[in-house]
């Protein structure tokens, strides 16, 4: 494995055309990261790259910045479709870190004539057949939409020389496995594959083994190097109080203050939400069920300042882009506790300070534990308080029980109908013999009575 302590270095010594180099000053970066330091010369030396790297190391720029320099020799202004064929494929587990890999691709390619382009679902995928008609150099695409593409011959990807595989330990998690066999079969033999990760566990080395051959090992510091500069609280509250407590947390920070706030899963993002807007707290949520169009425009609203507090799941919010966030909140407690790690990215990048907290209940204490084992520290844990006016307005909105939510809703009834059953004075005796047995219907004659409340008065003779 190499040696995480890295010489510092300039990106100016990494052999990258002045071109990319020019992009790069453009973004006001001179000095790369320790995983950007170790994978760059690797991957221009054409070696295949396992590399662990969490959120907030500069992990895309580790791959897309030696990428660019490989795929020089083949950039071409040239108009003609058959002169951009894709030779480069970054797959990635979510649509927002692949709209986040293809944008840093074009940031540093905007002095090159490199061709780059998107794809994942949620979208119609003749919108994204255009783009592909046109070539692209280099694809970035979810697993499933691309094998949609492959099955619709809407692309080739013969001529593959590198393929990387992003956050592979999320697309093992969220069961892209077969997805990832596939799509290896329709790659030439012969390229080179880059693979990132959060972590080394058992199920990624065996990957590697699948997809790299004799591959380097590089390692940024295990914890996120964003950590250092996050001021990180644990708050122990009762379950039922954890709505106003994170309803006081936020009215607190006053106007313009946002949040981005965690939830295990879909459904509790969508109420949390929706609760949070009927406080008068502007709110919306990303998750899985979610369209495309809709976690985008949630998203550019957070980024606008148009919402106070963006609720999100943890596979939604991988690769989410959030510049000068100030507070994440831990609503509940991730299941894995690398997942943590990864939440509490999302603040303090670039040198900025941030903050997170964590809201705790007795039931979450063994994830705190799990948590406390892989940061090896441990949190002092302040037991939170709420607001009388949140313990007021709360009781207001006490829920019924299930029982009364649900129970058809009766109209008041006519005490007339309760009466016990009284003959009307004028109506006729009801006669006994039946209709049925005759042998024909005499239509002239008087219909018999069959109900006191139902009969007429008697025809007269």
């Amino acid at each position: 494995m190499a040696d995480p302590a890295v010489t510092k270095v300039m990106f100016s010594s990494l052999n990258l055309d002045p071109q990319i180099l020019r992009a790069i000053e453009d973004e006001g970066y001179t000095e790369p990261t320790p995983i950007q330091a170790q994978a760059i010369p690797h991957v221009l030396a054409g070696r295949d790259l396992m590399a662990m790297a969490q959120t907030g190391t500069g992990k895309t720029a580790a791959f897309t910045l030696p990428l660019l320099q490989r795929l020089l020799p083949h950039a071409s202004t040239s108009a003609s479709p058959a002169r951009h064929p894709i030779r480069a494929l970054v797959l990635a587990p979510t649509r927002e870190l692949a709209i986040q890999v293809e944008k840093s691709v074009e940031t540093y390619s905007r002095h090159v004539p490199l061709r780059s382009t998107v794809v994942f679902g949620g979208v119609d995928i003749k919108t994204q057949k255009p783009e592909l008609m046109k070539g692209v150099e280099i694809l970035v695409a979810t697993p499933g939409r691309l094998l949609d593409h492959v099955e619709s011959r809407n692309l080739m990807l013969n001529q593959v020389q590198v393929l990387i595989l992003d956050e592979a330990d999320r697309m093992l998690d969220m069961g892209f496995m077969p997805d990832l066999k596939r799509i290896l079969t329709l790659l030439p033999k012969q390229r080179q594959t880059l693979l990132f990760s959060a972590t080394f566990s058992d199920d990624i080395k065996k990957l590697a083994q699948d997809f790299l051959v004799n591959p380097i090992t590089v390692e940024a510091e295990r914890r996120n190097t964003a950590a250092e500069n996050v001021k990180q609280s644990v708050l122990m509250v009762d379950q039922d109080n954890k709505f106003n407590v994170l309803a006081d947390l936020l009215r607190s920070r006053g106007l313009g203050s946002q949040a981005l706030v965690f939830t295990r899963t879909k459904l509790t993002a969508a109420r949390l939400a929706r609760k949070l807007e009927r406080e008068g707290i502007p709110a919306d949520a990303i998750h899985g069920d979610k369209t495309q169009l809709e976690r985008i425009k949630a998203l550019d609203a957070f980024k606008e300042g148009k919402i106070t507090a963006l609720v999100a799941t943890d596979v939604a919010a991988r690769g989410l882009d959030i510049d000068q966030l100030p507070l994440v909140v831990n609503y509940e407690l991730p299941t894995n506790a690398e997942d943590y790690v990864h939440r509490i990215g999302r603040t303090g990048r670039a040198g900025a300070s941030g903050e997170a907290i964590s809201l705790v209940d007795g039931e979450e204490e063994r994830r705190l534990v799990d948590i406390e084992k892989l940061l090896k520290r441990s949190f002092s844990r302040e037991r939170a308080t709420v607001s009388p006016s949140s313990r007021a307005s709360s009781s207001h909105r006490t829920a019924k029980p299930a029982s009364q939510v649900y129970a058809k809703k009766s109209a008041p009834v006519d005490d007339w109908f309760l009466k016990p059953y009284e003959p009307s004075p004028s109506a006729a005796k009801i006669e006994e013999h039946p209709f049925f047995g005759t042998d024909k219907f005499d239509p002239g004659k008087p219909k018999k009575q069959i109900a006191a409340l139902l009969c007429r008065p008697p025809a007269k003779n």
